[in-house]
């Protein structure tokens, strides 16, 4: 089972990846965006050292930008390593996916070769895991479109924490170098189009040779590209498209004339390309395919004049994020729920139940004087957060905004005025560590799952059904008066108890319950450890053999 503090860990790495992909797409330049690269492994990764080999025209690879350490970089950036090394370098070790490892009982070979290469000083090593100064690590980059076409090497050296990669740290590796050749392969674009425009703008012979370099740029880039109306009622309308836009989106050429962004964007989405600026602007949105799906785009926007007073136009880079939006949301969805039964974890229970409380409880007009004040209007003595019947809290004073968070309060036990409320049942169940010792692993995890799918199925939507950790389950269900959530405790009692075969084998648990309540003013820390000792209360008062029978 994983520890309770991976999926923290996840989190962290995810937010970090993220950013260092995010900071990609902030440089302006090829040489901005390579030594972008360089620095992303070391802030984002967690290595200390980071290269960028880039494969030149003529097949070698140059050290193109270095992180790290400043020696290293002044002693070997710019220096070139063949081909064939190179080749032999990716070759030999262990293959991680598209990762290769180089361990220092191989790499000991290619000390001598013509591959630029900085070395550290290290104690040997004292774990099967933990690095070794000699160690490589290398991510390839390949061109974008699915192809081995090589267009560089990243090489990262002394993972901070001392030990080779895990998986999760490998896959972390393995995206980056995937975005990164799409952030280089589109730096050298934009570098060609810059050069393109600036051509543009010079006298009529040499407009006329630049619009032909222009033509061919815009026709066979790898991704869609379009040229847009500028200014007046046509604002916006789609005037040229090349064939990667519209391989993106499914419309021939001649059916993208007959609209605009605005008419292609996700209804969701159609803000974001407003707040999107003309000149110099980029968004994140969802356009339109002809099959009615959707598919995750990044505009970049640059304004083009046809002569040198003659109309603008937009010239827009469209390029597909689907996989990487789709990563993102894969990498949020594992690092928020639990990895065996798919509930939302520990962390994401505590960020849910979070979102419902807040620190300062909610109060009332406290003295017969305040009340009078309140009732006419003492601007001084008023002025305070108030409860209201209408669950909002604000300023009292007449025309003061309210900062509309509903309250979360908890139901009155000693009276039955129907009140409702969040409520939190702590589920632990009974006799399950014996069906571990006696069965093993296998068939607890099973039990696990399938009690999962029993608490979920017994609950409504928009409830909460998370593990928190071992054999242990947290609800959460709002809207509850005191006996609905008795009510709830027994049927997810009784939902547990019936028989649960594995391998042929049936095995039983019972659930011992606890029901808390979420109010505003408690932690979440509180609210948890409220609903646990009441489930202690409750698993005491009854008999064990009764426990195991729910």
């Amino acid at each position: 089972m994983e520890a309770e503090s991976e999926p923290y860990v996840r989190l962290a790495t995810m937010r970090q990846l993220h950013q260092a992909v995010a900071d990609l797409n902030t440089a302006r330049s090829l040489a901005d965006t390579l030594q972008t690269v360089a620095d992303g492994i070391v802030t984002g990764l967690g290595y200390e050292l980071g290269c960028v080999n880039l494969v030149r025209p003529d097949g070698d690879l140059v050290v193109a930008a270095f992180a790290g350490n400043d020696a290293a970089e002044a002693l070997i950036t710019g220096r070139v390593g063949s081909r064939d090394s190179w080749e032999r370098r990716l070759s030999m070790g262990e293959a991680w996916d598209r990762l290769r490892f180089i361990p220092h009982t191989e790499g000991w070979v290619l000390l001598d070769d013509d591959v630029p290469q900085w070395h550290t000083e290290g104690p040997e090593p004292r774990f099967e895991d933990e690095w070794h100064p000699l160690d490589r690590l290398y991510a390839p980059m390949y061109a974008s479109g699915g192809g081995l076409d090589l267009l560089g090497v990243l090489s990262v050296d002394r993972p901070r924490n001392g030990r080779r990669p895990g998986a999760w740290g490998r896959e972390a590796l393995q995206m980056y170098a995937s975005q990164a050749a799409i952030a280089i392969s589109n730096a050298r674009l934009r570098a060609n189009m810059q050069r393109a425009l600036v051509r543009l703008e010079r006298e009529q012979q040499a407009l006329r040779a630049s619009e032909e370099s222009f033509r061919q740029a815009f026709e066979y880039a790898p991704s869609g590209m379009a040229i847009a109306e500028m200014g007046g009622d046509q604002h916006g309308r789609l005037l040229r498209t090349n064939d990667a836009l519209c391989r993106l989106l499914g419309r021939p050429a001649s059916l993208l004339r007959r609209y605009s962004f605005a008419d292609l964007v996700h209804p969701e989405d159609i803000g974001t390309l407003l707040r999107t600026s003309a000149e110099g602007g980029r968004a994140e949105l969802r356009l339109g395919r002809r099959d009615g799906t959707y598919l995750w785009v990044s505009l970049r926007n640059s304004v083009v004049a046809d002569t040198a007073d003659g109309p603008r136009f937009l010239l827009t880079h469209v390029e597909d994020i689907e996989e990487r939006k789709r990563n993102e949301l894969n990498l949020a969805h594992r690092a928020s729920h639990d990895a065996l039964t798919g509930l939302p974890n520990s962390a994401e229970l505590r960020s849910r139940l979070s979102a419902r409380i807040c620190e300062r409880p909610h109060s009332v007009v406290s003295t017969a004087i305040e009340a009078l004040d309140a009732a006419y209007g003492d601007v001084e003595t008023s002025r305070t957060h108030s409860y209201r019947p209408d669950g909002y809290e604000g300023d009292v004073v007449a025309g003061g905004p309210y900062d509309h968070h509903v309250h979360t309060v908890a139901p009155d036990m000693g009276r039955e005025d129907g009140a409702k409320g969040l409520a939190v049942l702590f589920c632990d169940l009974d006799g399950f560590k014996s069906i571990n010792d006696r069965f093993g692993h296998h068939t607890g995890d099973a039990v696990l799952i399938e009690v999962a799918r029993r608490l979920t199925t017994c609950v409504r939507d928009g409830d909460t059904v998370a593990r928190l950790g071992g054999d242990e389950f947290v609800v959460l269900a709002d809207g509850l008066g005191a006996a609905d959530a008795a009510d709830l405790a027994v049927r997810l009692r009784n939902a547990i108890i019936p028989p649960i075969r594995v391998d042929g084998r049936a095995v039983r648990v019972g659930a011992s319950f606890g029901i808390g309540w979420a109010e505003c003013g408690m932690t979440v820390e509180e609210v948890l450890r409220s609903a646990d000792q009441r489930m202690y209360v409750e698993k005491r008062s009854r008999s064990k053999v009764h426990r195991r029978a729910g």
